[in-house]
């Protein structure tokens, strides 16, 4: 079904109402593997189709989607909220009011502070929710206002390859942190537990959501291996594999008093109210240990793991493609950042100039 450009009677209304709709199109596209609880999906597909009355409400209704297991939300939700929030400032009484230049001051200030990488998502959802919006308005005469909105050559937003360099540890630094995850003086209740996920995410440089996930069918044996399935971005699948020794006794040590406290969720690392972890506590274990460890970095956080197992492996493999699918990237053009920390490659560059003064 089509609506007019100006369906509701006031343009915060209006804004209100499109971005629902737009939310309402992405979470019937998010995978719903991850979904908890398909029940309050279902109820949270009506109540974003049938209208939120505030934008209060439609950050509860956002904050349940995230509850019931679609994190990728998110991704969607954060920029719009945010543009609802800078377009109210101007008065406007038609949706018909909103240009590119308007945009383009938006995502220069809503994104002053934030990383490429995010400003460039702010871009790409503005581009997609007014897209959205240009197919699905329709007038009396069957005509539709068209924004086109493009967004070209906005400053500094250039994709991964002008991102800064991720944070990472050296080689050094890994041994430190991982002597520090055996160290690091964990209640016993959740000693295993964390220092079980903490392993599994450094040993194998799954994302933290991807270890999250994680059940017991998931693990397979293979000699002195375990062979995990992972499903990465878009629910892609993929194989990692961590040696045994690594992560045996801890594996059998957390499922022992899982059973003992009559844990039986199906994923590996639950609460003890049988609930996923979340992925802030993760990281705040991380940087704890990080902490203990002496290690600080400008990024502390669990993803800071995953961009050091790519660091290591690329140096001690030289083999793109290998990181590439250790990683799961679908692009190898993603993986290739990790070639700005080959020492070995880049030293070369230092003997340019010394020949010529030989």
């Amino acid at each position: 079904m089509r609506y007019s450009i100006d369906f509701k009677d006031t343009f915060d209304e209006t804004l209100l109402f499109w971005i629902e709709r737009f939310l309402h199109s992405k979470v019937a596209t998010l995978s719903s593997r991850n979904v908890k609880n398909k029940e309050i999906l279902n109820q949270t597909m009506k109540s974003l189709r049938f209208g939120i009355k505030n934008v209060e409400q439609l950050q509860t209704l956002l904050k349940e989607v995230r509850n019931n297991g679609l994190i990728g939300i998110n991704t969607y939700a954060n920029p719009l909220l945010k543009l609802f929030s800078y377009l109210q400032t101007f008065g406007f009484a038609s949706m018909r009011e909103i240009d590119e230049e308007i945009l383009r001051d938006f995502i220069a200030v809503a994104c002053s502070s934030l990383s490429n990488a995010s400003k460039k998502n702010h871009r790409v959802v503005v581009i997609g929710f007014f897209g959205f919006i240009d197919k699905q308005n329709e007038d009396e005469n069957g005509k539709s206002y068209i924004f086109n909105i493009e967004l070209k050559n906005i400053g500094d937003i250039r994709g991964k390859s002008a991102e800064k360099l991720p944070s990472f540890m050296n080689e050094d630094e890994l041994k430190r942190f991982l002597n520090a995850i055996d160290d690091y003086p964990f209640s016993p209740k959740v000693k295993n537990r964390n220092q079980l996920i903490i392993k599994t995410i450094i040993y194998t440089g799954i994302r933290v959501s991807e270890a999250l996930n994680l059940k017991y069918k998931d693990i397979s044996e293979d000699e002195n291996n375990y062979i995990l399935q992972v499903r990465g971005k878009g629910n892609k699948p993929r194989i990692v594999m961590i040696l045994k020794k690594h992560i045996q006794e801890l594996l059998q040590n957390w499922k022992i008093q899982k059973d003992s406290m009559q844990l039986d969720s199906e994923y590996i690392f639950c609460n003890f109210k049988n609930k996923i972890l979340t992925q802030a506590y993760v990281s705040r274990s991380v940087e704890n240990i990080l902490t203990f460890a002496g290690i600080r970095k400008e990024k502390n956080g669990a993803h800071m793991l995953r961009h050091s197992f790519a660091t290591l492996l690329y140096q001690k493999s030289l083999d793109l493609v290998l990181v590439q699918e250790a990683l799961g990237h679908s692009s190898i053009t993603t993986s290739r950042i990790y070639t700005h920390f080959d020492k070995t490659r880049l030293s070369k560059t230092t003997l340019i100039m010394d020949n010529i003064t030989e």
